[in-house]
């Protein structure tokens, strides 16, 4: 089996796994996930259920981590047979990789949404879709450490301009329509937890980026981030949302935080609205988010194939094209993005303790410290 990682050149730093974790996380979601927690709740309390489906997210990061702190210097591809053996990992390792390539067409797809409905309207979907996989593929020939540096570029801005565009509508929130507060019981809170999930799953990227990690102790901190600190965001999205639009409005709304940044206007200003500027922000923030999941699938592919990754992120394109042209509407993509976050929670919510707990009992990997 092929190594997928260098230890001489492919080293990420502790810092830099956090901000791929993040930006892994800030994708897409973050236009709609207001509506999607209005449908699945109907009530004001949705805030208390992105702060549990944090916790939740939270502690599956740490089995996440835990079990690839006994395999230092190896992905959960590589390791993953030493387990289960081969038979059960690789199936486990195809659907794997079936699902970072489905992510990577949604991520892909949505990206595309927004910029052809309000950036570059009349340009067909697939041309679109064609120049972002052509640019993700230069910069994830160049490895993570490519990846990393781009990231810490993109994400400073991305945090930087959201914040001003989404608490520049401040001064429109209204509290009252937080109130009553568990109002409608607990129920609607619990209704809302699978949704936020599926906003909130990117802790999952860390089974590669421990294997690259410069001090993989210090993983603790990039999950904390990588969690956190969109927690922390989506939070504040949905707040505001109804703080500022309503109930009624935050859940007929196609992008309720792009409707939320419209709320305001500045006179006098170079940018006196500042939707456009964020959409620009905001499909690099998805950009990364795509590259993240093709390096991921291709890593899975190079793996089972025993072949260098590089050669791997040519054979996967094609496939996500494919899969990325499937929904016919935007609501088949949103559709299509609920039912990735399901698969998320399955997969890197309930298999990681499964692997731990086999691999203490087989005595396989190190014991953690």
């Amino acid at each position: 089996m092929v190594s997928t990682t260098n230890k001489h050149t492919d080293q990420i730093t502790t810092a830099q796994a956090a901000v791929l974790v993040i930006n892994y996380t800030l994708g897409a979601s973050i236009m709609t996930i207001s509506r999607n927690l209005l449908e699945a709740a109907r009530t004001p309390d949705i805030w208390i259920s992105v702060i549990l489906s944090g916790l939740i997210c939270f502690l599956a990061g740490l089995f996440i981590l835990w079990l690839c702190q006994r395999f230092r210097g190896k992905t959960l591809y590589e390791f993953m047979p030493e387990i289960t053996g081969k038979s059960v990992a690789y199936v486990i390792i195809i659907i794997m990789i079936v699902y970072f390539i489905t992510m990577s067409a949604y991520e892909l797809r949505m990206m595309t949404e927004v910029t052809s409905d309000f950036l570059l309207e009349d340009t067909p979907r697939w041309s679109i879709i064609m120049a972002f996989m052509w640019i993700a593929l230069y910069l994830n020939v160049g490895g993570i450490n490519s990846m990393a540096r781009l990231n810490e570029i993109v994400l400073p801005i991305t945090l930087i301009f959201f914040m001003v565009c989404i608490l520049s509508s401040l001064n429109l929130f209204d509290i009252k329509q937080l109130r009553p507060v568990l109002g409608a019981g607990i129920t609607p809170v619990l209704h809302g937890i699978m949704p936020a999930l599926s906003a909130l799953t990117g802790y999952e990227i860390l089974f590669i980026l421990i294997a690259f990690m410069k001090t993989p102790k210090q993983g603790i901190r990039a999950l904390h981030a990588g969690v956190w600190i969109p927690t922390m965001i989506i939070l504040i999205t949905v707040i505001l949302s109804i703080g500022v639009l309503g109930l009624y409005a935050t859940a007929n709304k196609t992008y309720p935080t792009l409707t939320l940044v419209r709320s305001y206007e500045y006179q006098g200003l170079i940018f006196e609205r500042f939707e456009s500027l964020m959409l620009v922000i905001w499909i690099m923030q998805m950009f990364t988010s795509f590259s993240i999941m093709h390096y991921a699938a291709s890593l899975g592919c190079s793996t089972m194939f025993n072949k260098k990754p590089n050669s791997l992120l040519f054979v996967t394109l094609p496939l996500i094209f494919i899969v990325s042209m499937v929904p016919k509407t935007l609501m088949e993509t949103v559709k299509l993005g609920e039912m990735l976050g399901v698969a998320s929670i399955i997969l890197f919510g309930g298999f990681p303790p499964i692997l731990l707990l086999v691999s203490v009992i087989r005595k396989k990997g190190m014991r953690r410290k």
